[in-house]
């Protein structure tokens, strides 16, 4: 096949399931063209099915604003046509299905729109009532839509009332990459006295609720001898550092920024604290699942579906910072426990969320978008 992705190219959940997906589909023989404002970042490396075509804005003075929409349609006609697309996948309903919808009207109906709905389109955008009726729109007028949770499924029929069957695919973790590295020499480099090792990786927005973390951080601290690390940026972390400094913990606590090669950073956790207000999925959860990493987490949106409560992690109501402290204490201070949960947590990340398993799941419903007979190779 000849497949089009469109998704966000920085750093996120959705950009980071589209590039491997794309990938992962390059490696079974599909052509794959990215078509974003920038080369996705885990993109990188040079695959001879994968193809990258840039969307270039232009800035005239008629328009007060960039019009990228319009520019982003108009790039995923021409590939379409050029590359003789089978279909575009895009990723997020706005503005990727709506610009895949104008492309498809130039191009001709034989083109097919998958569209994937990761959560804030639907769970933040939806409420905006001046976007619910174009959502809506992009949503129905997609030949097929897929969301990456049962609860992101549920929350899209109810808030939206769309008719459109929309397909469960969960996000996946690719095993050849994710599973529990020997992080022993990197680990004592943040904690050189065999301090236990939090973390938390995220975009810290309000959604993440990284008060939260240094509270569990500070919780903790008062029990054992614990180091904190931040993986990512966001508009919170700067009110997270103020918070630790305020609190007299700010010398425990690393900042470590952006990194792309997280399976190693990850590694070195012993619990993975997710505090999410909103979680359509948590592929965060996943990943450290995969790399043997208990999880304490809230019941939030997708996170149920991810972390099996009791075996691979802990889940807690929203806000409950006393019960995640005394849930990653547990976790650190009873070793057979730990193991036990360290192992669950690769088992489920290697079954149920196997990114063979996954890939296939989208290669099926492709072909039986396009009418094309379809033998699982895996």
């Amino acid at each position: 096949m000849n497949i089009g992705i469109t998704c966000y190219p920085s750093l996120g959940g959705s950009g980071v399931v589209a590039t491997e997906l794309g990938m992962l589909l390059a490696d079974r023989g599909h052509n794959v063209h990215f078509i974003a404002s920038s080369m996705p970042f885990r993109l990188g490396k040079f695959h001879p099915n994968i193809f990258y075509h840039e969307v270039e804005v232009n800035h005239y003075d008629v328009f007060k604003y960039p019009p990228y929409d319009l520019t982003l349609a108009n790039r995923m006609a021409q590939v379409a046509k050029n590359e003789r697309l089978d279909l575009l996948h895009v990723h997020y309903a706005v503005p990727h299905a709506l610009c895949a919808y104008l492309a498809k009207q130039m191009v001709g109906d034989h083109l097919k729109i998958v569209t994937t709905l990761h959560g804030t389109d639907i769970t933040v955008l939806g409420y905006d009532s001046s976007l619910s009726e174009m959502i809506r729109f992009g949503i129905e007028q997609s030949d097929l839509v897929t969301a990456v949770s049962h609860d992101l499924i549920r929350q899209t029929v109810e808030l939206l009332q769309v008719n459109k069957r929309i397909e469960p695919v969960y996000n996946f973790v690719d095993k050849r990459r994710y599973y529990p590295r020997d992080a022993s020499r990197l680990k004592k480099v943040f904690a050189p006295n065999g301090e236990k090792v939090l973390m938390h990786i995220s975009n810290f927005r309000p959604v993440k609720r990284v008060g939260d973390v240094v509270e569990v951080f500070r919780l903790v601290h008062q029990q054992l001898p614990v180091k904190l690390l931040f993986i990512g940026e966001g508009p919170d972390l700067n009110k997270a550092r103020q918070q630790l400094f305020d609190l007299g913990l700010i010398h425990d606590v690393h900042f470590l920024g952006r990194q792309e090669d997280v399976a190693e950073v990850i590694s070195m956790a012993d619990v993975m604290l997710l505090p999410s207000e909103k979680e359509s999925f948590g592929l965060v959860a996943l990943e450290a699942m995969a790399c043997g990493v208990p999880v304490v987490a809230t019941v939030a949106g997708g996170l149920p579906e991810v972390v099996a409560d009791g075996e691979c992690g802990f889940l807690c109501e929203i806000g409950d910072v006393e019960k995640m402290a005394e849930k990653t204490l547990l976790l650190l201070q009873d070793e057979k426990l730990y193991q036990r949960f360290s192992r669950n947590g690769i088992e489920r990340s290697c079954q149920t969320f196997c990114h063979d398993k996954i890939t296939s799941q989208y290669e099926a419903l492709y072909y039986r978008l396009l009418g094309k007979p379809y033998e699982c190779l895996t």
